[in-house]
């Protein structure tokens, strides 16, 4: 339902954002004019052991409500398909709409990836939009396998840096 998955969003990213802090990384960049936030990217250093998120299971039932259960279904085919290689991991990168294509995207990707090129960490994702996945191609991503979720659910593609090969 994409007016019940909207008006959840922000809740939902709430849970991942308030992971990041603690167990993760999270860049941000504002607009110099205005103040207001316009693109973030929310890393996780799967070179170590890093818990779930903080009440999780009742955290996500209050936020999804009756699509609970397909949700699980989401988390449970990703874990399935991510690596268990040290790697960090781009859980969510977003750029308001309004500012899309002005290259805040490939900005906020180039100051991580930086750091885990500089440290030979290869780097992981998984995308589900065609725009978002040639983005990533540009940054050195190779797709590896589709992920089909159930129920007609999209493609998810499963991306993994190229110095990681």
């Amino acid at each position: 339902d994409p007016v019940g998955r909207q008006e959840s969003a922000p809740a939902y990213f709430e849970i991942f954002v308030d992971h990041a802090v603690q167990h993760g990384e999270v860049y941000a960049t504002v607009d110099p004019g205005s103040g207001d936030l316009i693109g973030v990217a929310l890393w996780f250093p799967f070179t170590r052991s890093i818990p779930p998120p903080r009440d999780y299971d009742l955290r996500l039932k209050d936020v999804c409500g009756s699509s609970f259960d397909r949700v699980r279904e989401l988390d449970a085919a990703l874990e399935v398909h991510h690596p268990i290689h040290p790697h960090h991991y781009l859980a969510f990168l977003a750029v308001r709409p309004d500012k899309q294509n002005l290259g805040i995207g490939s900005a906020l990707l180039g100051r991580h990836h930086a750091r885990a090129d500089a440290a030979g960490i290869p780097t992981y994702l998984e995308a589900n939009d065609l725009r978002n996945r040639d983005l990533y191609l540009r940054h050195g991503y190779v797709v590896e396998t589709m992920i089909q979720l159930p129920d007609g659910g999209p493609p998810i593609l499963r991306s993994i840096s190229d110095n990681a090969r």
